[in-house]
């Protein structure tokens, strides 16, 4: 979905937006592992609990903004994803028609990332509720800029004249993504009875983007099999950043089956987005990248007047979104400037219809939270979360650009009612290091086919510290 209007006004917008807000990969693919500082202490459940998390938790279901007190509410977390890729020795080195990485292990720089928050509910005289929420959630961002990361192959030589070493992962200079993204949504919520409670509303999302780096893919994008000529392809790499706009809706449900279990259900739609028109030669349907749709399912049991136990499942419909889902094969059986002898046409290439993407499959998390109440001001919260990792094997080449495989979380949170009445709020989340390996397929070579493609490690490992304050 193309959005007209000014590109002037939504800059200005997501100015403000994102003052204070980085891009980071973030936990579950490229969504947080939660929203609000008191569902992250539990590894991002709540979604079936009529405890007052306070309105952010609008975010990850909107019927439950009717717990939560009129209180402005805003937080800030600090998230550090530490990101690595390794590469072994090739056998092919470059020898056409292959596409080899240097050897070597190699860290992406730019470790620690700002991601804001700030909520307001106000009861109406008819006690249903309108709430106001900004949050940055998502994001990929990689800075591959260590001097040593090199390739070789033909294409990395601008005249195609021979075999070549050219600087980058993709021997095109410093690589990487910075995607950033900011939600505001507007809920309106209700309850028809003490034992059930509704919300709905829409959100607003805005994005910018920018690639480094990959020029090279230039001989692979649909703009060049329609001309081949190179100096057409403008939209690839090295664009700056550039913006999206676009919307969706959210709705959710809370019912309570006895005084002690309650159940919810929430869901949000896929966010059509503007396309990326500065990077319309590196994504699917001519810079498309709408952001997932979302379903959240939960139960909460107060296990004891002290104890809650949360239990949420959550899946994300990555495979939805063609930028995204659609699988790096698409350039060898689609795309006939990069597999000549196979593909029988262009919509494959990048850029195009069926344009080749970064082959995520959809992911579904599960997770454990606990609350429990020590006196009257202080709370402490414990979770765990668990879920398979998108990325496929085979993808891990392209995936250098947003290694998302987090799979498990522990988290830790603490709220403290203060004297005059405001809260402290702090979590804790730590992902211990996932490794997903799978060969670079454009080290393949089909005229020595005994020769294996070298093959590619991607790790993770991140940490998050957030801090709120009720007021």
């Amino acid at each position: 979905m193309k959005l007209q209007g000014s590109k002037a006004a939504a800059w200005l917008l997501a100015l403000g937006m994102f003052a204070f807000s980085g891009a980071a990969l973030a936990t579950n693919g490229y969504f947080t592992h939660g929203v609000g500082t008191k569902s992250k202490g539990m590894a991002g459940t709540g979604v079936g609990s009529n405890a007052d998390m306070g309105t952010i938790m609008g975010a990850s279901n909107p019927a439950l903004t009717v717990f939560a007190s009129d209180d402005w509410e805003a937080g800030i977390s600090i998230f550090s994803p530490r990101r690595s890729f390794t590469a072994t020795a090739s056998g092919n080195n470059g020898a056409p028609p292959t596409f080899s990485i240097g050897a070597g292990s190699f860290d992406s720089s730019s470790e620690w990332f700002p991601i804001p928050f700030v909520a307001k509910s106000w009861t109406l005289a008819n006690e249903n509720k309108i709430s106001f929420l900004f949050y940055g959630r998502g994001g990929m961002n990689t800075d591959w800029d260590n001097s040593s990361i090199s390739a070789t192959s033909g294409i990395c030589d601008p005249t195609g004249q021979g075999v070549v070493t050219g600087p980058g992962p993709f021997c095109a200079g410093k690589a990487g993504v910075d995607l950033s993204q900011a939600f505001l949504t507007v809920n309106y919520a209700g309850k028809t009875s003490d034992k059930f409670a509704w919300g709905i509303g829409p959100v607003i999302a805005i994005q910018s983007f920018q690639a480094n780096g990959v020029a090279s893919f230039t001989p692979f994008t649909h703009t060049f099999s329609d001309t081949f000529d190179p100096t057409t392809v403008t939209a690839l790499s090295n664009n700056d950043h550039d913006l999206s706009v676009g919307w969706g809706i959210s709705g959710g449900l809370w019912a309570g089956l006895t005084d002690t279990v309650s159940v919810g259900f929430a869901y949000q739609s896929k966010i059509l987005m503007g396309e990326f028109d500065d990077y319309a030669d590196l994504f699917a349907e001519d810079g498309g990248f709408d952001i997932p749709s979302s379903i959240k399912a939960g139960i909460s049991v107060m296990a004891t007047d002290a104890l809650r136990i949360n239990f949420d499942v959550e899946q994300v419909a990555y495979s939805d979104i063609d930028s995204v889902g659609n699988p790096l094969n698409n350039l060898f059986t689609g795309c006939f400037t990069a597999n000549p002898q196979v593909a029988p046409a262009a919509d494959g290439c990048l850029g195009g219809p069926a344009g080749a993407g970064f082959g995520w499959e959809d992911m579904t998390a599960y997770k454990l939270g606990f609350e429990w109440q020590t006196d009257e001001n202080n709370v402490w919260r414990f979770g765990f979360s668990t879920g398979e990792q998108p990325i496929q094997s085979a993808d891990v080449v392209f995936n250098i650009l947003a290694p998302g495989v987090m799979e498990e979380h522990f988290t830790l949170g603490w709220t403290r009612d203060l004297a005059s009445g405001s809260q402290l709020s702090l979590s804790f989340m730590y992902a211990p290091e996932v490794k997903v390996s799978g060969p670079n397929v454009f080290d393949f070579n089909p005229f020595a086919p005994t020769t294996p493609p070298q093959t590619i490690d991607l790790k993770m490992d991140q940490l998050e510290f957030e801090v709120a304050y009720r007021f």
